[in-house]
């Protein structure tokens, strides 16, 4: 079980906290509004009002404590920032802070963010992706270069080896897993393997590669 401090109960605070619970994370959550903490309360084992501008008020949360804090605070950029200062000024392991543009996010890190996160361009860019192609489930950026994307099995594959295709060589693809339209999942692929119509597959490559793969599937 891993402890978090969850500053900033807007959407994002309370889904991100919901999620958590659902793993069984011990969460605090703290929030300066007092009807935003007395209707989530019920939820959660601690539930502070507090604004953690404060430096005091922060002091007495016990920050190094706790596995990372998240500064989840969506309206108030000038608030976000003190608040990811004071954390670092008290010790934490690990500051997770929320940010809407590139500007925000190298204040954010100047200021002691271990990681900046961007909900909305994370959605925005994914929901482009699946947009412009109707094989793309869902991708994780692994960095600048690399992607794991799950995709459905392109109509021109159906009943053709995977030796033939060869998406390692061709493509710069590696397939990781199959999942097959019973729910069967294959790990380890042979060269014999024959793709079916409602495979699912989790590669791993070139970002870019992928991308204008998949542009060109129908």
């Amino acid at each position: 079980m891993k402890s978090f401090l969850l500053i900033g109960m807007g959407k994002f605070g309370r889904t991100l906290g919901e999620r958590m619970l659902a793993m069984h994370d011990e969460v605090t959550i703290v929030d300066k509004s007092e009807d935003t903490i007395d209707a989530l309360a019920p939820k959660y084992t601690n539930a502070l009002i507090a604004n953690c501008m404060n430096l005091e008020n922060l002091r007495s949360m016990d920050v190094p404590s706790y596995d990372a804090c998240i500064v989840a605070i969506s309206d108030d950029f000038q608030a976000s920032l003190e608040v990811t200062a004071n954390l670092k000024d008290l010790g934490a392991k690990r500051i997770i802070s929320k940010a809407s543009t590139e500007i925000q996010s190298k204040f954010l890190l100047r200021v002691g963010a271990d990681e900046v996160i961007y909900p909305d361009k994370d959605i925005a860019e994914k929901l482009a992706v699946r947009l412009n192609s109707s094989n793309v489930i869902n991708y994780i950026d692994l960095d600048s270069e690399y992607s794991i994307f799950e995709l459905a099995c392109p109509k021109k594959w159906i009943k053709k080896k995977l030796i033939d295709i060869n998406p390692r060589k061709k493509l710069g693809m590696n397939i990781l897993t199959v999942k097959k339209p019973t729910g069967e999942v294959i790990n380890s692929l042979d060269g014999d393997y024959v793709f079916e119509e409602g495979d699912q597959f989790v590669v791993f490559g070139n970002t870019e590669l992928i991308l204008s793969f998949t542009n060109k599937q129908k």
